[in-house]
């Protein structure tokens, strides 16, 4: 293989809607029929991809939850998962719940993943819930303390905040010296902030490498809009933003495309990307 493409999907392959439009349906079905090899990375779980990509053929494995899991769409199954050990996991949640955080924690076990909460006390945090369960039928469990889950085979903890509210505990958590971290800006809600951990080893920069490895691709071209995809950018040979991405991406990018609103990805793919195979 040549080149993969790789495209963040939240605010760069996605409508605000939070779907894809037709004519990005079409394009990348069109370009899988040519022998483009597209795929995407993103911060969502599995259960909330599957119904986003219900009409897309896409031809390779996907990076997910920031690269902490690869997950194979045609084989159905996890292909790496990378976990939190047990150590770094009672510290992680040791320090959520002294600090009185609230968001939702991840767990991977026997390629069955589930997804707790103790309780759900603001409005961000509620229309997170409401919507995965309205649009995607997402299960999630509620358990009465973060710390019974010290034991459980946890791969990811996502916190949803206002950003100085998560600035408190951003530097407690990213001075673990086991833990990987993300921060950024919610696409939907204004105010809103993502803080991500998830282990050292996962990354949308090891996402990228592995699977760079796994398809023994020469080449990464990404497409991104957020802070969370600057190790994507930092993993590929050439970066792509899109018109609405974030000055920090967009400083970083080779070059800048239409918005999400405009298909910038699908439409660069049309004109470029046999080009590039």
């Amino acid at each position: 293989m040549k080149t993969l493409f790789i495209s963040d999907l939240d605010g760069t392959l996605l409508q605000p809607n939070v779907e894809l439009s037709d004519t990005t349906v079409r394009i990348i079905n069109e370009m899988a029929a040519k022998g483009v090899n597209f795929t995407i990375a993103t911060a969502r779980t599995i259960a909330t991809v599957l119904p986003i990509l219900r009409n897309v053929h896409m031809n390779r494995p996907i990076i997910i939850m920031n690269g902490v899991c690869i997950y194979d769409l045609e084989k159905k199954r996890y292909i790496n998962v990378e976990a939190i050990d047990k150590e770094n996991s009672a510290r992680l949640l040791s320090i959520i719940v002294q600090n009185k955080l609230k968001g939702f924690a991840y767990t991977l076990s026997d390629g069955v993943m589930s997804t707790y909460y103790e309780e759900l006390n603001s409005r961000t945090l509620i229309k997170f819930y409401e919507e995965r369960v309205r649009l995607y039928k997402k299960p999630f469990i509620q358990i009465d303390d973060f710390r019974l889950l010290t034991r459980e085979p946890l791969i990811f903890f996502s916190l949803m905040d206002k950003k100085e509210n998560l600035d408190k505990v951003y530097p407690i958590i990213k001075a673990l010296p086991d833990l990987n971290c993300t921060m950024y800006k919610d696409n939907y809600t204004p105010d809103n902030w993502y803080f991500e951990i998830f282990s050292k080893a996962a990354s949308k920069y090891h996402g990228v490498r592995y699977l760079k490895e796994y398809l023994k691709a020469k080449e990464v071209v990404c497409f991104g809009d957020n802070l969370n995809d600057l190790p994507l950018f930092e993993a590929s040979d050439y970066r792509i933003a899109v018109a609405n991405a974030v000055d920090e991406l967009k400083l970083k990018a080779d070059e800048v495309i239409g918005s999400n609103t405009e298909d910038g990805v699908a439409l660069w793919l049309k004109s470029n990307a046999l080009k590039w195979t």
